[in-house]
């Protein structure tokens, strides 16, 4: 038996993630400049922390929200945590080059310049960079070259 048969709530993908920032409105507003997401739904509380917030890209949707709530500890920035990233994301755009260069425009800092790699005949070739955002998350944008 599948765990993955039942219809999906409306709107919402197979997946998603959740990221933390210590300052997540700034970040949410970056995020859509830098990496061209938008914004579906964002909570306000107290003092302009933000509560729930879903960003969308080409039919995925992450989470965005503060990491200095007292009920969720273990939710952090990479920035609060010397820079780790337990989690990285990765999402296919149309033009990578493009992306890459929209993103650098915003501040986002190129770990790695768009580089094709060719995974060989049985399987496909991606076009594809990685980016760290202003509190040091890391994204992988990549394009299908061939497969």
């Amino acid at each position: 038996m599948s765990i993955t048969s039942k219809p999906l709530p409306k709107g919402w993908p197979r997946i998603s993630s959740s990221v933390f920032y210590e300052h997540a409105a700034p970040a949410i507003d970056w995020l859509c400049k830098a990496f061209g997401f938008e914004v579906r739904l964002k909570v306000e509380g107290e003092g302009g922390r933000i509560e729930h917030s879903e960003l969308e890209l080409g039919g995925g949707l992450i989470m965005v929200g503060d990491s200095r709530r007292a009920d969720r500890p273990h939710q952090k920035s990479p920035k609060e945590l010397g820079g780790a990233n337990t989690q990285v994301m990765f999402a296919y755009v149309d033009d990578v080059d493009a992306h890459c260069e929209r993103a650098r425009k915003a501040g986002a800092t190129i770990a790695k310049e768009p580089t094709t790699t060719d995974y060989g005949e049985d399987y496909w070739s991606d076009r594809s960079y990685e980016a760290v955002d202003l509190e040091g998350h890391h994204w992988y944008f990549a394009q299908r070259i061939r497969g």
